[in-house]
């Protein structure tokens, strides 16, 4: 992956606070980009801003509120002429039985987690459109392919964010705007704070766990390629897809190893 490939490339990545967004972020100026960090905490943005050499910039933005997004896509627009990505990374995960799960538990994660990526498209592709040009990549998940115990909510509203993501490509094929998605398996990130406060799944996971440099990695590696999809980390893709392809004999294989919550 070349340098020259991002250089200058003006890239904004909701999320980008912690974890896989703000490290992208930082890997992103390094190959020459100019990341622009949103997410609802600006005194967060600014501390993960700190450590991005190069330009950049930050917008406070609540993925749930579509007036904001299109305020901010402007925004960018005004300030660098163009948006060559949008990264949707903005999402969280909270772990519950069915039984004991409200029915905001449902509808408040899909709201972020599926609903901020329509939001944000929706705010980012008549301008791309405009420009005959664009990436748009979509972090969902492993989960989006392979359902687990406890994460009923979290599960589905990936699940959403890959058909979306899939259907999305199709319409947008021959019009210079590329999509593509992003599946990790679980990263040792502040994810974990709030889907797992007890922390019993980050232990009983705890061999597994990417650390989050890999899925950064990785999102810089499709935006600079172009890549539709990359699944990871390996193992637990292959494990993935052959669950899928042959449910009824990897199903208690499945349940033994997935459900550790």
């Amino acid at each position: 992956m070349g340098t020259s490939s991002l250089q200058g490339r003006i890239v904004w990545i909701t999320g980008a606070s912690s974890g896989i967004g703000a490290i992208a972020a930082r890997m992103l100026a390094e190959q020459g980009a100019v990341p622009v960090l949103t997410a609802r905490s600006e005194s967060k943005l600014r501390e993960a801003a700190g450590a991005i050499r190069g330009e950049h910039a930050i917008y406070p933005l609540d993925v749930r509120d579509a007036t904001a997004a299109c305020d901010v896509a402007a925004r960018i627009v005004q300030r660098f002429g163009r948006i060559d990505a949008l990264v949707n990374n903005a999402g969280y995960g909270e772990f519950v039985p069915f039984d004991e799960a409200p029915l905001s538990h449902f509808e408040e994660m899909m709201d972020v987690n599926y609903m901020g990526i329509v939001r944000c498209c929706k705010a980012v592709l008549p301008l791309m459109r405009q420009a005959g040009q664009g990436h748009i990549v979509n972090v969902a998940s492993l989960a989006g392919k392979i359902g687990t115990a406890k994460a009923t909510g979290y599960a589905a509203s990936k699940h959403a964010v890959l058909g979306f993501t899939n259907s999305l490509r199709q319409e947008l094929r021959g019009t210079g705007i590329r999509i593509s998605a992003v599946n990790p398996g679980p990263i040792d990130t502040p994810f974990f704070d709030r889907a797992d406060p007890g922390g019993t799944y980050k232990r009983n996971i705890r061999h597994f766990l990417m650390k989050p440099d890999k899925p950064a990695r990785a999102i810089v590696s499709v935006i600079a390629s172009g890549r539709a999809e990359i699944d990871l980390p390996w193992a637990s893709a292959v494990g993935t897809k052959l669950v899928q392809l042959f449910p009824r004999l990897t199903d208690g294989i499945a349940a033994r190893l997935l459900n550790k919550k």
